[in-house]
């Protein structure tokens, strides 16, 4: 039987990625490590739980004991451990070089020494920077504009410098924007969504022309398997599926799909260091044999519909800790935007 260990498990990606190898590969068992910030959320596994093919395990990649018990044996690790999202790393970048950096260097360590034969570090289309015209390629440099890419960037040189250093088996995923079930409601299009549907201000950012490619989490999470299966150790393969929108625009869209009203669409002051566009160069796996499945416009309704069926499952995250941070972090923005009307 096949072991793999799936660190962050409990997030968006993670949980769809669990969703998806426990349905497509047999004589598969599966240990998840996450350390439950408020970004992990157990209700994303229900269904696994009690499973004998599935494992659960609370705690956090920093713990290297935890990590020498837990590697022996395991084929795979795939590390999708991170703190996540920009305007928390920009409010607190700390945490995000603790787990990104830290966090990763302490996997690849325990790894190496259990002798994994096989490591998949989950980044981010974040670290290449922002690019007026053309996509990233993989050769491309790295130029993070934020903390939260920039952490990441360091987990992928770590990954670079152990496979060149002691030859680990490593290979690295950065695929573009995710979007779909499961996604906490602090990113765009779940916040959107979400917003839409009780009636509140959807926060649009700057002049609303800031361009994402987007993808459907299922499509990313085959790519990600498919990478760990026939990738070549030490190479990068960005994951896009060529779906460039503008934020203004999927904003307008959720509005329509939710049958919400415009004037809810409000322009706040644009978080600093916003890459304007992202875009990648996704050959190189097409070439393995991946293609996206799922459009954006059926990607979109379908994550609606899931948002608005699951109101049991997002209106608690939007509680407590989340409230407060998004609260304080609108707030700001909003009155920002204000004074700069006022001054013109």
């Amino acid at each position: 039987m096949r072991k793999v260990l799936i660190t962050g498990g409990a997030g968006f990606i993670g949980s769809n990625f669990i969703r998806f190898l426990l349905r497509a590969r047999s004589a598969m068992h599966v240990t998840v490590l996450d350390k439950l910030t408020y970004a992990g959320n157990l209700d994303n596994l229900r269904g696994f739980m009690g499973r004998s093919d599935f494992n659960f395990v609370r705690g956090d990649i920093c713990e290297a004991r935890l990590l020498d018990r837990l590697l022996p044996g395991i084929d795979v690790v795939y590390n999708f451990a991170a703190e996540t999202h920009v305007d928390r790393s920009i409010l607190e970048a700390g945490s995000f070089v603790k787990t990104d950096v830290l966090g990763t260097y302490t996997l690849l360590q325990r790894a190496l020494k259990a002798r994994v034969p096989r490591f998949v570090q989950i980044s981010t289309d974040e670290v290449y920077g922002s690019i007026a015209r053309g996509s990233f390629r993989e050769s491309d440099a790295v130029q993070p504009n934020s903390p939260y890419s920039a952490s990441k960037s360091g987990a992928d040189l770590l990954v670079r410098a152990f496979c060149a250093t002691y030859g680990f088996p490593a290979v690295i995923t950065r695929s573009s924007n995710n979007y779909g079930p499961w996604q906490h409601p602090e990113k765009f299009i779940p916040l959107f969504i979400t917003n839409a549907i009780e009636g509140k201000p959807l926060p649009v950012y700057g002049d609303g022309r800031n361009v994402r490619d987007w993808i459907y989490v299922e499509d990313n999470c085959r790519a990600i398997e498919l990478v760990a299966r026939r990738g070549k150790v030490g190479e990068v393969y960005n994951i896009g599926a060529g779906e460039e929108h503008p934020n203004i625009e999927i904003a307008r869209k959720i509005i329509e799909l939710t049958g919400a009203d415009e004037t809810l669409l409000t322009f706040v002051s644009d978080r600093p260091g916003h890459d304007r566009r992202y875009s990648l160069d996704s050959r190189k796996i097409r070439r393995l044999g991946w293609r996206p499945r799922v459009g954006f416009a059926e990607g979109l309704e379908r994550t609606v519909r899931w948002y608005a069926k699951n109101e049991l499952w997002w209106r608690p995250v939007k509680e407590g800790s989340f409230k407060r941070y998004y609260a304080k972090l609108c707030r700001s923005r909003i009155a920002e935007s204000s004074q700069r009307k006022e001054k013109r």
